[in-house]
């Protein structure tokens, strides 16, 4: 007996593409993530000035210089015995000056974080130099009372 039906017809071969690391495989569900893959390999550039975008201003220079010496002046206490106190002053002065002109013009400096703990370390140095002044001197005048009580 033979057979009525012809044999079914291979299936056709495609070319070969080149392979795409970026495409999902061929008879696969495409995966989530490819759209957030593909993004990376964009090169998109904004036009300019579009979608609001605005520069960040260059940071007060005066800014860093107040709060490192804040940092100076409040670190150095441990280990300088309030030598470094001594910045503290000018931490406050330079941070307060650098607050003052960042607020005047928001638009032409960033850094006011900076400026603002520059300031608040300087207030702090400087309390803390004005208490251990004070008690230097109470410590001189005790002993001054003792040598004149001694000697009598």
């Amino acid at each position: 007996m033979s057979n009525p039906e012809p044999p079914p017809p291979e299936p056709q071969q495609q070319p070969q593409q080149p392979y795409d690391p970026y495409q999902p495989p061929p008879n696969q569900q495409p995966n989530p993530q490819q759209g957030f893959q593909q993004g990376f390999q964009q090169q998109y550039q904004p036009p300019y000035g579009g979608y609001g975008f605005t520069p960040t201003p260059p940071a007060h220079s005066s800014a860093t210089t107040a709060m490192a010496l804040g940092l100076i002046g409040l670190i150095g206490l441990l280990f300088c015995g309030g030598l470094t106190l001594l910045l503290s002053p000018f931490a406050w002065a330079i941070g307060g000056k650098a607050v003052r002109e960042i607020d005047a013009n928001p638009g032409a400096y960033s850094g006011r974080e900076q400026a603002f703990a520059g300031k608040v370390m300087g207030i702090i140095g400087t309390v803390l130099l004005i208490i251990g002044v004070l008690a230097f001197a109470a410590f001189i005048a005790w002993v001054v009372t003792l040598d004149t009580s001694t000697l009598d």
